[in-house]
């Protein structure tokens, strides 16, 4: 059995791919994602900001396919 990774996606990708990746990796819509860090970004002084630039520097890309 094939150990399930975080990739940021390529796909699903608005400005970084956090979301899009975060989407694929819990097999959800990437709009409910994308809304969840706009409504932590307007409710927690720019938490989800801060969140989801230091997801895009931690997160891996997802590795090109053949």
């Amino acid at each position: 059995m094939e150990q399930k990774r975080l990739y940021r996606s390529t796909r699903n990708k608005m400005i970084c791919g956090v979301c899009g990746g975060i989407a694929e990796y819990f097999n959800i819509d990437p709009t409910l994602v994308r809304l969840g860090v706009v409504l932590l970004s307007l409710t927690s002084w720019g938490t989800g900001i801060l969140a989801y630039f230091i997801c895009s520097v931690i997160i891996p890309d997802e590795p090109k396919e053949f």
